[in-house]
Protein backbone atom coordinates (compact mmCIF):
# COMPACT_ATOMS: atom_id res chain seq x y z
CA UNK A 1 0.00 0.00 0.00
CA UNK A 2 1.41 3.36 -1.03
CA UNK A 3 1.90 6.22 1.43
CA UNK A 4 -0.70 8.24 -0.47
CA UNK A 5 -3.26 5.44 -0.13
CA UNK A 6 -2.53 5.16 3.58
CA UNK A 7 -3.11 8.88 4.01
CA UNK A 8 -6.38 8.71 2.06
CA UNK A 9 -7.57 5.83 4.23
CA UNK A 10 -6.75 7.67 7.45
CA UNK A 11 -8.51 10.78 6.14
CA UNK A 12 -11.68 8.80 5.37
CA UNK A 13 -11.67 7.28 8.85
CA UNK A 14 -11.18 10.71 10.42
CA UNK A 15 -14.07 12.15 8.40
CA UNK A 16 -16.27 9.24 9.47
CA UNK A 17 -15.49 10.00 13.11
CA UNK A 18 -16.35 13.68 12.55
CA UNK A 19 -19.74 12.74 11.11
CA UNK A 20 -20.42 10.37 13.98
CA UNK A 21 -19.60 13.16 16.42
CA UNK A 22 -21.88 15.52 14.49
CA UNK A 23 -24.74 13.02 14.74
CA UNK A 24 -24.23 12.70 18.48
CA UNK A 25 -24.14 16.46 18.96
CA UNK A 26 -27.24 17.09 16.83
CA UNK A 27 -29.19 14.36 18.61
CA UNK A 28 -28.30 15.57 22.09
CA UNK A 29 -29.21 19.15 21.15
CA UNK A 30 -32.86 18.05 20.93
CA UNK A 31 -32.71 15.42 23.69
CA UNK A 32 -32.62 12.47 21.31
CA UNK A 33 -30.62 9.28 21.80
CA UNK A 34 -27.74 9.22 19.24
CA UNK A 35 -27.90 5.42 19.05
CA UNK A 36 -31.40 5.69 17.57
CA UNK A 37 -30.00 7.36 14.45
CA UNK A 38 -28.43 5.23 11.73
CA UNK A 39 -25.68 6.63 9.54
CA UNK A 40 -25.78 5.36 5.96
CA UNK A 41 -22.40 5.92 4.30
CA UNK A 42 -23.26 6.63 0.67
CA UNK A 43 -20.63 4.77 -1.31
CA UNK A 44 -21.94 5.38 -4.84
CA UNK A 45 -19.11 6.01 -7.35
CA UNK A 46 -16.48 4.84 -4.83
CA UNK A 47 -14.71 1.54 -5.42
CA UNK A 48 -14.00 -1.22 -2.93
CA UNK A 49 -10.52 0.05 -1.93
CA UNK A 50 -12.06 3.40 -0.97
CA UNK A 51 -14.86 1.71 0.98
CA UNK A 52 -12.71 -0.78 2.92
CA UNK A 53 -11.11 1.71 5.35
CA UNK A 54 -14.58 2.92 6.34
CA UNK A 55 -15.73 -0.66 6.91
CA UNK A 56 -12.61 -1.34 8.97
CA UNK A 57 -13.39 1.74 11.07
CA UNK A 58 -16.66 0.04 12.09
CA UNK A 59 -19.20 1.48 9.65
CA UNK A 60 -21.77 -1.14 8.65
CA UNK A 61 -24.62 0.66 6.84
CA UNK A 62 -23.88 1.71 3.25
CA UNK A 63 -26.00 3.23 0.49
CA UNK A 64 -25.89 2.84 -3.28
CA UNK A 65 -27.85 4.57 -6.03
CA UNK A 66 -27.73 1.96 -8.78
CA UNK A 67 -28.21 -1.79 -8.68
CA UNK A 68 -25.67 -2.48 -11.41
CA UNK A 69 -22.92 -0.48 -9.73
CA UNK A 70 -23.63 -2.14 -6.39
CA UNK A 71 -23.39 -5.58 -8.00
CA UNK A 72 -19.87 -4.78 -9.16
CA UNK A 73 -18.44 -4.36 -5.65
CA UNK A 74 -20.76 -5.39 -2.83
CA UNK A 75 -21.24 -9.18 -3.20
CA UNK A 76 -17.56 -9.77 -2.41
CA UNK A 77 -17.51 -7.16 0.36
CA UNK A 78 -20.66 -8.60 1.95
CA UNK A 79 -19.16 -12.09 1.80
CA UNK A 80 -16.11 -10.80 3.65
CA UNK A 81 -18.07 -8.66 6.11
CA UNK A 82 -21.30 -10.53 6.75
CA UNK A 83 -22.87 -7.88 9.00
CA UNK A 84 -22.95 -5.19 6.30
CA UNK A 85 -26.41 -3.65 5.74
CA UNK A 86 -26.83 -2.35 2.19
CA UNK A 87 -29.42 0.31 1.36
CA UNK A 88 -30.72 1.19 -2.10
CA UNK A 89 -31.24 4.96 -2.03
CA UNK A 90 -31.60 5.60 -5.76
CA UNK A 91 -34.52 4.96 -8.11
CA UNK A 92 -35.33 1.33 -8.86
CA UNK A 93 -36.29 0.13 -12.34
CA UNK A 94 -38.77 -2.72 -12.39
CA UNK A 95 -36.44 -4.89 -14.49
CA UNK A 96 -33.82 -4.69 -11.71
CA UNK A 97 -36.14 -5.70 -8.87
CA UNK A 98 -34.96 -9.30 -8.63
CA UNK A 99 -31.32 -8.26 -8.38
CA UNK A 100 -32.14 -5.48 -5.93
CA UNK A 101 -34.02 -7.76 -3.54
CA UNK A 102 -31.21 -10.32 -3.71
CA UNK A 103 -28.42 -7.85 -2.93
CA UNK A 104 -29.91 -5.11 -0.76
CA UNK A 105 -31.22 -5.18 2.78
CA UNK A 106 -33.30 -2.00 2.53
CA UNK A 107 -34.96 0.00 -0.26
CA UNK A 108 -35.67 3.69 0.39
CA UNK A 109 -37.24 4.60 -2.94
CA UNK A 110 -40.62 2.94 -3.36
CA UNK A 111 -42.58 5.54 -5.27
CA UNK A 112 -45.17 3.82 -7.47
CA UNK A 113 -47.47 0.84 -7.45
CA UNK A 114 -45.57 -1.09 -10.13
CA UNK A 115 -42.37 -1.08 -8.06
CA UNK A 116 -44.21 -1.89 -4.83
CA UNK A 117 -45.86 -4.92 -6.47
CA UNK A 118 -42.58 -6.09 -7.99
CA UNK A 119 -40.80 -5.85 -4.63
CA UNK A 120 -43.60 -7.72 -2.86
CA UNK A 121 -43.44 -10.48 -5.49
CA UNK A 122 -39.66 -10.80 -5.31
CA UNK A 123 -39.47 -10.82 -1.52
CA UNK A 124 -41.94 -13.69 -1.49
CA UNK A 125 -40.09 -15.55 -4.24
CA UNK A 126 -36.73 -15.12 -2.49
CA UNK A 127 -38.16 -15.62 1.01
CA UNK A 128 -36.45 -12.41 2.09
CA UNK A 129 -37.77 -9.42 4.01
CA UNK A 130 -36.29 -5.98 3.38
CA UNK A 131 -36.72 -2.72 5.26
CA UNK A 132 -38.90 -0.58 2.97
CA UNK A 133 -39.34 3.18 2.74
CA UNK A 134 -41.73 5.19 0.59
CA UNK A 135 -40.13 8.15 -1.16
CA UNK A 136 -42.21 11.33 -1.02
CA UNK A 137 -41.61 14.16 -3.48
CA UNK A 138 -42.08 16.85 -0.84
CA UNK A 139 -41.19 19.63 -3.27
CA UNK A 140 -43.50 18.22 -5.96
CA UNK A 141 -40.69 18.59 -8.49
CA UNK A 142 -41.69 17.13 -11.88
CA UNK A 143 -38.19 15.82 -12.59
CA UNK A 144 -37.80 14.05 -9.25
CA UNK A 145 -38.96 10.62 -8.13
CA UNK A 146 -41.35 10.18 -5.23
CA UNK A 147 -45.09 10.09 -4.70
CA UNK A 148 -46.99 13.39 -4.34
CA UNK A 149 -47.53 14.28 -0.68
CA UNK A 150 -51.33 14.23 -1.08
CA UNK A 151 -51.14 10.58 -2.18
CA UNK A 152 -49.03 9.38 0.76
CA UNK A 153 -51.84 7.93 2.85
CA UNK A 154 -53.59 6.14 -0.01
CA UNK A 155 -50.30 4.76 -1.34
CA UNK A 156 -49.34 3.46 2.08
CA UNK A 157 -52.76 1.85 2.46
CA UNK A 158 -52.32 0.07 -0.87
CA UNK A 159 -48.85 -1.16 0.12
CA UNK A 160 -50.03 -2.39 3.49
CA UNK A 161 -53.47 -3.80 2.76
CA UNK A 162 -53.24 -4.94 -0.87
CA UNK A 163 -49.61 -6.10 -0.94
CA UNK A 164 -48.97 -6.93 2.69
CA UNK A 165 -45.83 -4.80 2.77
CA UNK A 166 -44.51 -3.61 6.11
CA UNK A 167 -43.39 -0.09 5.34
CA UNK A 168 -40.75 1.08 7.81
CA UNK A 169 -40.75 4.79 7.05
CA UNK A 170 -40.67 7.69 4.62
CA UNK A 171 -37.81 9.19 2.63
CA UNK A 172 -37.32 12.55 0.93
CA UNK A 173 -34.76 14.61 -0.97
CA UNK A 174 -35.59 18.32 -0.58
CA UNK A 175 -35.27 20.70 -3.56
CA UNK A 176 -31.74 22.09 -3.70
CA UNK A 177 -33.05 25.66 -3.94
CA UNK A 178 -35.26 25.49 -0.84
CA UNK A 179 -34.68 25.39 2.90
CA UNK A 180 -34.43 21.67 3.75
CA UNK A 181 -35.83 22.13 7.27
CA UNK A 182 -39.27 22.89 5.84
CA UNK A 183 -39.28 19.60 3.95
CA UNK A 184 -37.90 17.59 6.87
CA UNK A 185 -40.61 18.93 9.17
CA UNK A 186 -43.26 18.18 6.55
CA UNK A 187 -42.04 14.59 6.11
CA UNK A 188 -42.06 14.08 9.88
CA UNK A 189 -45.67 15.27 9.97
CA UNK A 190 -46.66 12.88 7.16
CA UNK A 191 -44.98 9.99 8.94
CA UNK A 192 -46.71 10.77 12.23
CA UNK A 193 -50.10 10.99 10.51
CA UNK A 194 -49.53 7.53 9.00
CA UNK A 195 -48.18 5.82 12.13
CA UNK A 196 -44.61 5.53 10.83
CA UNK A 197 -41.63 5.96 13.11
CA UNK A 198 -38.66 6.13 10.75
CA UNK A 199 -37.48 8.93 8.50
CA UNK A 200 -34.72 8.67 5.89
CA UNK A 201 -33.65 12.27 5.34
CA UNK A 202 -30.60 14.46 5.52
CA UNK A 203 -27.33 14.32 3.56
CA UNK A 204 -23.79 15.68 3.93
CA UNK A 205 -24.82 19.35 4.00
CA UNK A 206 -27.91 19.10 6.19
CA UNK A 207 -27.91 15.88 8.23
CA UNK A 208 -27.71 17.74 11.54
CA UNK A 209 -30.86 19.72 10.72
CA UNK A 210 -32.57 16.49 9.66
CA UNK A 211 -31.70 14.85 12.98
CA UNK A 212 -33.08 17.79 14.91
CA UNK A 213 -36.35 17.37 12.99
CA UNK A 214 -36.69 13.62 13.49
CA UNK A 215 -34.46 11.74 11.03
CA UNK A 216 -33.68 8.18 12.06
CA UNK A 217 -31.54 7.48 8.97
CA UNK A 218 -29.13 10.02 7.46
CA UNK A 219 -27.39 9.48 4.13
CA UNK A 220 -23.86 10.91 4.05
CA UNK A 221 -21.40 10.35 1.21
CA UNK A 222 -18.86 12.99 0.22
CA UNK A 223 -18.41 14.21 3.80
CA UNK A 224 -17.05 10.73 4.58
CA UNK A 225 -15.35 9.56 1.40
CA UNK A 226 -14.22 12.93 0.04
CA UNK A 227 -15.21 14.84 -3.07
CA UNK A 228 -16.38 12.72 -5.98
CA UNK A 229 -14.32 12.92 -9.13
Amino acid sequence: MSEQTKQQNVAAQERLLEIQQGITSAARSVDRVPENITLIAVSKTYDAPAILPVIKAGQRHFGENRVQEAQSKWPQLKEQYTDIILHLIGPLQSNKTREAVALFDAIHTIDREKIARAIAKEMKAQNKTLDLFVQVNTGEEPQKAGIPPKDTSSFLKMCRQDLGLKIKGLMCIPPVTEEPAVHFAFLEKLARENDLHHLSMGMSADFETAIQLGATYVRVGSAIFGARG
